[in-house]
């Protein structure tokens, strides 16, 4: 047992002596930490060089897969990223990432994975350089992570999660084409939508309730609900407690956007707000009150009243109500409509909202906003929705689940920002993210009519009988989104 002393100062100057002990019973023997045995990170320049000089004593020398030299066309894209492993200062090992042609639309290749001859007794090298390859690809967007892989080495791979998809020879040598299942928006759907069958269960709580229960039929799920006996349309959306408590008046701001798209999906004209807002002083909720306000006003729709807690957590929720004559359902698409996408790709991403939220609307003129909300009731399409929090392909998703069908997304034809200058948004984001004006809508192939000066129209899918929804790749492969329904909640 060791005794040590510590000098500790009391409070009037004196120095006290204290003894600690370190009794091994109580702690335990001390923790020892080995250092790990190798360190994957992003390739400095100098360690590029180390990388090629591994791939051509490996794929050249060694293998024979090329004659000269396996240097190709991704050495030279700026847009390339290899990954290295180190141990000690030394480079045993990397893998390079890209995307797949001169556009970023999401699909991404793994190549050039090797390990140091001197390092293959050092255990997980390989497999530690495709996990982060198949994590980063993702955080640069991939939606689509393929690689090509020798047949030999293809376990490795498959005990990682990946599937084979086809087969070819390289330098003679057999390989594997292989993909890395990326389920980007099936996790999305099942945090934001996947829960509301087992809430409402609307086959069995309300099956026996009143007709117009749940928006009644052919309107079971849909953005908003027709008053029977009425023109009105009423919805309702809630914003997250922890937006309304960390940038109050955005959330104020997004709670009449959100209720005005809901409306706009169903071809009416908001003619009303009501709120209900929480917070822990008067100073935050007049901060909430003052976005609210900002967006009544940008809409042109009173805030005809509503309710008001001081001294509570933050919460807000709004009701809008709107008219309409002849309401566009959301469920309304046939086996083989065309899916189009109208969405204003103005903007930038909102601060402390990167890759969720895209703000499209608060520099966007009255007019301009009031236009884009009234695209649906010019055009009245067979189906619409407007993205939600689901994201593109999740709103895709429940369009075609209203209408007892599935989706086909044709990733290519999907509207980006910053498209034309070489993809300033990724593709993975921006499928999964709240657009701040977007619509989807079905009608008959070359038939939409939806079209705004303010934002992008474009045909960017089919509707299937298939359920779920499926990516649509230029090389005519196709990736799973979404599996089945995204509310569970079917048919409208």
């Amino acid at each position: 047992m060791r005794r040590l002393r510590r000098l500790l100062r009391a409070a009037d100057g004196r120095r006290l002596t204290v003894a600690l002990l370190d009794v091994p019973a109580l702690m335990g023997p001390p923790v020892v930490r080995r250092p790990p045995e190798f360190i994957v990170g992003i390739a400095e320049a100098d360690e590029l060089d180390a990388h090629r000089r591994l791939r051509r004593a490996a794929f050249v020398e060694e293998q024979g897969l090329f004659a000269v030299d396996d240097a190709d066309g991704i050495d030279d894209d700026p847009r390339a990223v290899v990954l290295i492993a180190r141990a000690g200062g030394t480079v045993i090992g990397g893998v390079r990432i890209a995307p797949v042609g001169a556009r970023d639309i999401g699909w991404w290749t793994g190549s050039r994975l090797v390990v140091d001859d001197a390092a293959r007794g050092v255990r997980g090298v390989g497999s530690a350089l495709v996990r982060a390859a198949c994590a980063l690809a993702e955080q640069r967007g991939a939606i689509r992570f393929d690689a090509t892989v020798q047949t030999r080495s293809s376990a490795l791979f498959r005990r990682l999660g990946w599937t084979t998809t086809g087969s070819c020879l390289i330098g003679g040598v057999d390989h594997l084409r292989m993909r890395w299942p990326v389920d980007r928006y099936q996790r999305i759907v099942d945090a934001t939508k996947s829960h509301l069958e087992a809430l409402l269960e609307p086959r069995t709580s309300w099956a026996h309730g009143p007709a117009a229960s749940l928006g009644g039929p052919g309107w079971v799920g849909d953005d908003g609900a027709p008053v029977p006996g009425t023109d009105v349309i009423a919805a309702c959306d809630a914003i997250l407690p922890s937006m309304v408590e960390r940038d109050p008046e955005w959330a104020g701001w997004c709670s009449v956007l959100v209720n005005v798209n809901d409306l706009s999906a169903m071809g009416a004209t908001p003619v009303g707000l009501l709120d209900a807002v929480a917070g822990r002083d008067t100073a935050a909720v007049r901060r909430v009150m003052a976005g609210i306000r900002r967006g009544a006003e940008a809409w042109g729709v009173p805030l005809l009243g509503g309710h008001t807690q001081i001294g509570v957590p933050a919460a807000l929720s709004v009701t809008a109500l709107g008219r309409t004559d002849h309401p566009v359902p959301g469920g309304g698409g046939r086996i083989g409509h065309a899916l189009s996408l109208t969405v204003d790709v103005s903007g930038t991403w909102k601060d402390g909202h990167h890759g969720s939220q895209w703000n499209s609307t608060e520099g966007r003129r009255p007019h301009e906003l009031r236009d884009l909300a009234a695209t649906v009731a010019r055009a009245r399409p067979s189906a619409a929705k407007d993205v939600s929090m689901a994201g593109i392909v999740g709103t895709v998703g429940m369009l075609a689940e209203a209408s007892g069908l599935g989706a086909v997304v044709d990733v290519a034809d999907v509207p980006v920002p910053g498209a034309a200058g070489g993809g300033a948004v990724s593709m993975g984001d921006w499928l999964g993210c709240f657009p701040g004006f977007g619509m989807v809508t079905a009608d008959p192939p070359g038939g939409s009519r939806m079209a705004s000066p303010h934002a992008v129209t474009a045909e960017v899918g089919r509707l299937t009988p298939e359920r779920g929804v499926v990516l649509r790749w230029p090389d005519g492969e196709t990736t799973g989104a979404v599996a089945g329904g995204v509310t569970g909640l079917g048919p409208a």
